[in-house]
């Protein structure tokens, strides 16, 4: 009789094939723990379960995902085989017959001495042949002095006990390979430089209620607070408390917020997190103001609100514009970002600067109005009426003679575009009081062609068509190439950056060459994308038939473009 035999059931099952060659080359050599998560990496490919994650093996196997990664980097050694990506994590198994994944033979005798000094360093347990064999590894392929490596396991020992797992010691020894420390010298200078700040470790640990004690990892930290962003001891714990964070990864979080926003100080720090609470409030009365649903605050906190507030705009200021872009159909925190950029540029910060402007626009919004009624009109104001105002007031026109040209622009068909003709012509012939306007008033302006007249309504109409259509198609050509995924994705980005771009400006030049070189990288994978939509860019601005007036029919001195010319010989 065979020594192993099977029943008749088990003969019936289904089965996991395992080369036979990892049975007599591998398994005899490999720790338990490695040999089931390979065996159960088998299992699953072979059975179809392709949606299982590392965590859900982890799980099956009752493990942490790290010690799960790290018996995979494990196996990665012995070329049974490859991590193919971290991020998700993917592992492909290799032929077990690679010649070049014989495990590797060292030679006791070369070790001894080696052996001699972890074994003396943990003590509390008898370390493994391969767990010996694994730190014989980490000499050869590494290029680690075997007293540099000794020096790292002692550390270790030092802070996690004499229970400490091989996998740990493993993982500090490839991060000290990564920068290049290999000799016992430059162990020696990098744990004594550790060692340097392990006491305001400990400080802020037990300041923020961490219990562990301070690693290398810890202090790769510390480092990055005080050498490269520029925090203080005092700043970093004053940090940790009022974030009540609990993890050095938290306190990380935290400080880089308080980086973006230029909060240093514990005062500046203290004042930050005390009106945070009051951001938040203001943010969604803001958002309450402009129409907005949101269904998590935290974008627009971090991207617009504490913008502007860092900007310098008080909490009203933001109340009061927001409340005036709602009034003026700017629904959204990107048109009322549009805004504050503009009077940010123009110095428009102060509370009392801030008042006079949405006054101002208040009092035009109000003549409009009263223009419109004039004209016989009873719409709503559009933005085509404000930019008529605006240029009227650049030809110099006052309420007076605004009023008269309405009076007179009453009835027609197209009565604003009727009573900008008027004003032209007015301007041409310099009239600008009522006194001087003289009979026949020019109530119906006209221009000769072939002997017809045609009214200046008519031209207007005429060059407000060509206007709008061109205008049309370029946010027509913007919303399609914004409905595609990635393409709208890159453009909102490019939008954010643009935001901290301006912040950075002023208070960063380093960032903001950082944030513009990536702008720089963003803007051409955008382009990119479009090149495969088969979208022109410049088709997102609009294409005006005359490059002169931009459609308009009058030049930057108001008088009629040569465009209007060739428009009235094609009446003739």
């Amino acid at each position: 009789m065979p020594f192993i035999s099977v029943s008749d059931e088990v003969a019936k099952k289904s089965f996991t094939s395992v080369e036979n060659k990892f049975i007599t080359k591998y398994l005899p050599v490999l720790e338990p723990m490695a040999v089931k998560v390979y065996l159960y990496s088998l299992y699953l490919y072979q059975n179809g379960q392709a949606s299982f994650t590392v965590s859900d093996l982890a799980a099956s196997l009752n493990m942490s995902e790290d010690e799960v990664k790290n018996y995979f980097e494990y196996l990665e050694e012995f070329e049974l085989v490859t991590i193919t990506s971290d991020i998700p994590f993917e592992v492909k198994i290799l032929d077990a017959e690679n010649v070049y994944g014989t495990p590797k033979k060292f030679k006791a005798e070369k070790y001894s001495d080696f052996a001699k000094a972890v074994q003396n360093i943990i003590k509390g347990r008898m370390i493994s042949p391969n767990e010996f064999r694994e730190y014989f590894y980490l000499i050869e392929e590494y290029g680690f002095e075997q007293n540099a490596l000794v020096m790292i396991i002692n550390y270790c020992v030092n802070l996690k006990g004499d229970d400490i797992r091989s996998a740990y010691i493993k993982k500090v020894a490839k991060s000290f390979a990564d920068e290049g420390i290999t000799t016992a010298q430059k162990v020696d200078e990098k744990l004594s430089a550790y060692t340097s700040s392990t006491p305001a470790l400990i400080k802020l640990f037990n300041a923020a209620g961490i219990k562990k004690q301070p690693d290398v990892d810890d202090d790769k930290f510390f480092k990055k607070w005080t050498e490269s962003m520029g925090f203080e001891e005092p700043a970093i714990i004053a940090a940790a408390k009022l974030f009540k964070a609990k993890t050095v990864e938290k306190i990380d979080a935290a400080l880089e917020e308080l980086y973006k926003n230029r909060k240093f100080d514990v005062k500046e720090i203290a004042d930050y997190c005390n009106t945070k609470s009051s951001v938040y409030a203001l943010t969604l009365e803001l958002a309450k103001n402009l129409g907005v649903y949101m269904q998590n605050s935290a974008p627009y906190i971090e991207n617009y609100v504490n913008v502007w507030c860092n900007y310098g705009y008080s909490f009203e200021s933001l109340k009061d514009i927001s409340a005036y872009c709602f009034r003026q159909g700017k629904n959204s925190f990107e048109d009322m970002n549009d805004l504050i950029q503009s009077l940010y540029g123009e110095g428009v910060v102060a509370d009392i600067s801030v008042g006079a402007y949405i006054k101002e626009k208040a009092a035009e919004d109000k003549l409009l109005k009263e223009l419109l009624a004039a004209c016989g009109l009873s719409r709503k104001i559009i933005d085509w009426d404000r930019q008529s105002l605006s240029r009227w007031r650049e030809w110099k026109f006052g309420d007076e003679m605004l009023f008269e040209a309405a009076k007179l622009s009453s009835g027609k068909s197209n009565p604003m575009a009727y009573m900008n003709g008027i004003l032209s012509a007015w301007k041409s012939e310099n009239i600008y009081s009522p006194d001087k306007i003289t009979a026949p008033r020019p109530s119906t302006p006209s221009v000769a062609a072939g002997g017809d007249h045609i009214e200046k309504a008519e031209i207007e109409r005429h060059y407000f068509d060509l206007r709008h259509a061109a205008e049309t198609r370029a946010e027509q050509a913007l919303a399609i190439a914004m409905s595609d995924k990635i393409y709208g994705s890159l453009r909102r980005e490019l939008n954010d950056l643009s935001i901290r771009l301006a912040f950075a400006e002023i208070s960063d030049k380093a960032q903001a060459k950082e944030i513009s070189d990536k702008m720089k990288s963003i803007e051409q994978q955008a382009d990119k994308r479009l090149n495969e939509l088969k979208i022109d860019k410049a088709d997102f601005s609009p294409r005006y038939r005359c490059n002169i007036c931009k459609d308009t029919g009058y030049d930057k001195d108001g008088k009629p473009c040569i465009c209007m010319d060739e428009y009235l010989k094609t009446l003739k």
